[in-house]
């Protein structure tokens, strides 16, 4: 089983992100995914530095992507996402369908990210001809619905071509407006929002009236409320076919949680995984998201 570190969500400061990254060099994931794919305006990083932060991953051994924007909402970030597409040295995870027709339309190989929808093995069949390699499972998506999915893409002679990979460890990314929702917590208009996303490096909580933690707000992302957590099915994920388990950095605990998994991979025995406080797996199971399912 292999692990993969997901593109930063939220927005940090420059030196932040380069700090964190520093210290994913000397771990143990062996892909990283690179780039802003939240919101257009999260500039503290041009594609120079990131490209930058991939040579020195590269470097260090890591497998490197560059994540593509998600929800494209001007001619500027069709033209960073062209930039990106063009870079002519790292493999590219499409996250919207522009991506995908951009990289196609370039005769590239590409992977998807989970804001891709793709519930059925015929979908996968056909972006495997436009260049299709890897793919992330939804995260809305069950073990069983998975288990199908790949049942059906052996059945049409795919499943060996394409590797599974599934978001494990974070905080969901579940929705993405036009608005910008930390702006408007902060009584700015989103055209002048004043970075406000820096004061809030983990996103704003979201509680319901009964103070049960629901969502998160991250800028124009809607992410879940607690950190999505199946560090403890890599077996049963292992035996569906699964190639890579994700990781979604909100804070250093991943180094943790990515360390008690790779302590079980390497026992080669089942364990409890990692676990934290407010954590979920209720999609896993075929449950409302935020339910915990003991196993």
């Amino acid at each position: 089983m292999q692990t993969t570190l997901g593109p930063l969500l939220y927005f940090w400061s420059k030196n932040d992100v380069f700090e964190f990254y520093e210290q994913v060099a000397e771990s143990g994931f062996d892909r990283v995914c690179l780039g802003e794919v939240t919101c257009g305006k999260r500039r503290e990083l041009k594609l120079a530095d990131w490209l930058e932060l991939a040579k020195r991953l590269q470097d260090k051994g890591k497998n490197v992507i560059l994540s593509t924007m998600t929800l494209l909402e001007s001619q500027s970030d069709y033209s960073q996402l062209k930039k990106v597409c063009g870079n002519e040295e790292f493999l590219v995870e499409a996250n919207d369908m522009g991506a995908v027709q951009e990289l196609s339309s370039r005769g590239l190989d590409f992977i998807t990210g989970p804001s891709v929808n793709i519930y059925n093995a015929y979908t996968l069949k056909h972006l495997q001809k436009l260049g299709l390699k890897r793919w992330v499972m939804p995260v809305e998506l069950s073990a069983e619905k998975l288990k199908a999915i790949l049942a059906q893409a052996e059945a049409l002679g795919i499943k060996e071509q394409l590797e599974t990979e599934v978001f494990s460890y974070g905080y969901m990314p579940l929705a993405y407006s036009a608005r910008c929702f930390t702006a408007r917590v902060n009584k700015l208009n989103k055209d002048a929002c004043e970075f406000t996303c820096l004061k809030t490096p983990e996103g704003i909580p979201l509680a319901t009236q009964e103070g049960e933690k629901l969502f998160t707000i991250n800028g124009i992302q809607t992410m879940s409320g607690q950190c999505m957590n199946l560090l403890d099915q890599w077996w049963m994920m292992e035996d569906m076919g699964v190639s890579s388990m994700r990781f979604s950095a909100h804070s250093k605990d991943v180094f943790t949680a990515l360390d008690g998994l790779l302590t079980e991979l390497d026992q080669e025995k089942p364990g409890s995984g990692i676990k934290i406080d407010d954590q979920c797996n209720g999609y896993w199971f075929g449950r409302t998201g935020l339910e915990m399912e003991q196993v």
